[in-house]
């Protein structure tokens, strides 16, 4: 899923932060790509790998689906385009039915609606 945010590239990336801070959530990680592109004589536009979660949410669904892990932590992924800044993230449900999990609808559920909510708070 994609939107464009109202705000500044960084400013996008601080109200984001403070939100999942906010909702109980620990970022775990923000990988600033543009960064990393620069260390090796190479340019990125401005683009911004937040990785957050909450153990609660994850560690049952790890558990019950041990290759689920590959998509946790949850991620937003934060970009600039020609001006416009634009946030993406994954379907969880989506990402649980490729991986055949069943049984966690209300927590599949409950992390869609949140990375939607983030998202929706900057658009």
């Amino acid at each position: 899923m994609e939107k464009a945010s109202r705000y500044s590239y960084t400013e996008t990336l601080e109200r984001l932060s403070n939100a999942i801070r906010a909702g109980g959530n620990t970022i775990f990680a923000t990988i600033d790509q543009s960064a990393a592109a620069t260390g090796v004589g190479m340019t990125l536009r401005p683009t911004s790998l937040i990785v957050f979660g909450n153990p609660r949410g994850g560690t049952p669904l790890m558990d019950a689906f041990p290759e689920f892990a590959l998509e946790l932590p949850l991620k937003l992924l934060v970009w600039e385009d020609n001006g416009t800044t634009k946030v993406a993230h994954p379907r969880m449900s989506d990402l649980a039915a490729r991986y055949g999990v069943t049984g966690k609808d209300q927590v599949i559920s409950a992390m869609d609606r949140a990375l939607e909510a983030l998202a929706a708070s900057v658009s």
